[in-house]
Parts: C-alpha cells; sequence; structure tokens
C-alpha cells in the first residue's frame, strides 16, 4: 500500500514528514526508508524523515530519521514544521501543545491568522552543558566545556559544547562564508571526544544581537539551517559573552529569533512551509520493506 507524505521545509531545512495516525508504519525498516526517501536523485530528495504520530504522553509524537539511517532526538525545524501540519490539517484546535521526543516534551505555540499557521515559537528546553549531557569525553564529566582545546589532523580548534537534546560543537570563526564545514564537518562530527557524534556550528560574530552561522549536522551534512544548533549558538555566545541573550541567527535558509531567557529556557521563532503533498509508490519503498 502506498504512503501519504507532505514535503516541508522550515529556513530550506526539508523534510518529508508522514503522518503515522492512519497509516501502517510498523511494517517498514524506518531508518531504511529515510535513506530512500531522502536521496535527491532517486527519492523524494530531503534532509530525513519526519514521522508525526499519537502519544501517551503527550499530543503528539515525533520521530526523526536521518539520510544515513541513524535517529535523531530533536530537530527545532521540523518541530515548528510538525506544529504547522497538526494544526493545519485538522489534528487539534489547540495554539499551544506538547509534542513527545526523545530529547524530552517540546512546546511549540502557534500564531494564526485566517486559520494559516504563521510563524511557530517553540519553547527548545533547557540548554545542557555538563560534559556527561552532551556526551562528551574529558574530566570532569560534570563541569561544562566551554572555549576548550579540541585536536585534529591538521590543527587545534577552540570549541563550546552544548546539548539542545541533541549533541552540538559551537566554533567561532572570522568570516563564516569562508568556513571550511565541508572539511571540518565531518572530522569533528565523528571525533572520538564525541561518543554519539555531534552536529557542528560555525558561528561569526555580527554584533550583540545579531550571529551568523552554517552548520554540519550530524547524519545529514550541509544543511540551510538547524534550529537546535541555533539555539545552541545562542546559549553558547552568551556563555562566552560574545552577544546578548536573545539574538538574531542568520542562516543559509534564513533567520531565526532565538532568546535564553531568564527560567534557562530557549526558545527559537520562526516559519514553516508545506511545499507539496504526494504518495510514495510501491515500487519505491519496497526496499524498506520489512
Amino acid at each position: 500500500m502506498p504512503l501519504r507524505f507532505v514535503k516541508m521545509q522550515g529556513l530550506g531545512n526539508d523534510y518529508v514528514y508522514i503522518d503515522g495516525h492512519d497509516q501502517d508504519l510498523a511494517r517498514f525498516d524506518l531508518g531504511r526508508l529515510a535513506a530512500i526517501v531522502s536521496d535527491r536523485n532517486f527519492g523524494v530528495g530531503s534532509d530525513g524523515l519526519i514521522l508525526i504520530l499519537p502519544s501517551d504522553t503527550a499530543d503528539f509524537r515525533m520521530r526523526i530519521f536521518n539520510p544515513d539511517e541513524s535517529e535523531s532526538n530533536m530537530c527545532g525545524n521540523g518541530m515548528r514544521c510538525v506544529a504547522k501540519y497538526v494544526y493545519e490539517h485538522g489534528l487539534t484546535r489547540k495554539t499551544e501543545f506538547e509534542v513527545e521526543t526523545l530529547a524530552g516534551i517540546i512546546r511549540p505555540s502557534l500564531k494564526v491568522e485566517n486559520g494559516s499557521v504563521t510563524s511557530i515559537t517553540v519553547d527548545m528546553g533547557e540548554p545542557r552543558l555538563a560534559r556527561s549531557e552532551i556526551p562528551m569525553e574529558g574530566e570532569p564529566q560534570d563541569e561544562p566545556a566551554i572555549e576548550e582545546p579540541l585536536d585534529l589532523d591538521d590543527e587545534t580548534l577552540q570549541i563550546t559544547a552544548v546539548s539542545m537534546g541533541n549533541p552540538h560543537c559551537i566554533i567561532f570563526v572570522d568570516e563564516v562564508e569562508e568556513a571550511p564545514v565541508a572539511e571540518l564537518g565531518p572530522e569533528i562530527e565523528c571525533h572520538p571526544i564525541f561518543p554519539n557524534r555531534t552536529n557542528v556550528e560555525f558561528v561569526e560574530i555580527v554584533d550583540r544581537t545579531h550571529v551568523r552561522m552554517r552548520v554540519w549536522e550530524r547524519g545529514a551534512g550541509i544543511t540551510l539551517a538547524c534550529g537546535t544548533g541555533a539555539s545552541a549558538t545562542c546559549v553558547a555566545c552568551a556563555l562566552t559573552d560574545r552577544t546578548e541573550r536573545s539574538i538574531e541567527v542568520e542562516l543559509l535558509g534564513g533567520t531565526l529569533q532565538i532568546e535564553w531567557r531568564d527560567d534557562n529556557h530557549v526558545f527559537m521563532t520562526g516559519p514553516a512551509v508545506e511545499v507539496y503533498e504526494g504518495v510514495l509508490s510501491d515500487a519505491l519503498i519496497s526496499g524498506a520493506a520489512l
């Protein structure tokens, strides 16, 4: 039986979304399905696959699979798209609700005009800074890693590590357009200091309220935007006194507003766009059948 899907994007961070409320997904290897649909030549083409599911503990459940078949804990741009989908497709009339993820319960809040979601603010939760929470090797495990040296094959970089439910390694650079994202990204992602691998952010400070960021995403490579990465960047910028706690993060796909509030929660505000609906043929998805 074919699968219905929706293609959505948040600042160009595009995913294939499948609603599992009325479709049987238990018949698939979900990681393999993600690899198939994500292929930009032979599949739909995306940064991964996101499933919208029922939850026993929240209003909805979200699962995220990367093109390399691994499962992610959280995706900020994906969360905004899920929030837009469930409202505009009639799964909820709430404008504030809870979504279960592997990173915990996430709470999006919708701005709605004439029945359409125009903007979503997501409570991304509290940043985790201890090495054990990243996770990251080294001692002491209960202390953060802020502007700490990381030895690579040919150089040593200064890094700050933050988890927003998934690990992030932030590197400050003079000019982000010149940053060797494609070269250093995969090396840092798989560095042995990060036992679960890591996302990598290259960040240029424009002023106290504005930064530019490029990202190498764990399991996906270079993407146009990363919501958890922008959130982690805000925290890293504030921790190192490079910016205020409320900043504009300019990414290749657009801009996010990020605020690390006094209650220790990080809030992300940005758009989500539905691109098109479609059906995955039996011939395409047969390679993921169990």
